[in-house]
């Protein structure tokens, strides 16, 4: 069967086929095989090349990652003090830990202790090792402190 008012033979007669008018489309119409192959072709090469780009972009992340971590440690964004603690507690951690000069009276070392232990207290969801070494940075400085 032809389409378009094209004449196609059947058996031993002719007849006419099926007739549509230019602006009519038929819904086979878009079953067009060379047009359907080339979008799936186009769709498989954006896929591939996204991937290959994918693939690029986590190849050089590592190198980034590296210098990107290098940059803000030199840039230390935090005012905190990095680092863990020592056995035998010096001066200047404690002061660290209270968040005092090391030459601070002893007046100045109770509020701030008093400050540091309300936000970190055990009995308040703090941690009971954090409180252990608050306690011992206070009786660090006041001990060593004449005024």
């Amino acid at each position: 069967v032809a389409a378009r008012g094209v004449v196609a033979p059947v058996g031993d007669g002719w007849r006419y086929a099926e007739y549509l008018p230019p602006s009519a489309k038929r819904p086979d119409a878009d079953l067009d095989p060379h047009g359907l192959s080339r979008s799936l072709i186009t769709v498989g090469l954006g896929v591939a090349a996204l991937l290959f780009a994918g693939r690029y972009a986590f190849q050089i992340w590592k190198p980034l990652e590296q210098v990107i971590t290098e940059t803000a440690k030199k840039i230390r964004l935090s005012s905190y003090y990095k680092g863990g603690f020592e056995q035998k507690m010096s001066r200047r951690k404690a002061s660290l830990i209270l968040g005092v000069s090391a030459s601070a009276g002893k007046a100045r070392i109770r509020a701030a202790y008093r400050r540091t232990m309300i936000l970190n207290h055990p009995d308040k969801d703090g941690s009971p090792y954090l409180a252990i070494k608050i306690n011992e940075a206070k009786d660090l400085l006041e001990a060593t402190t004449t005024h």
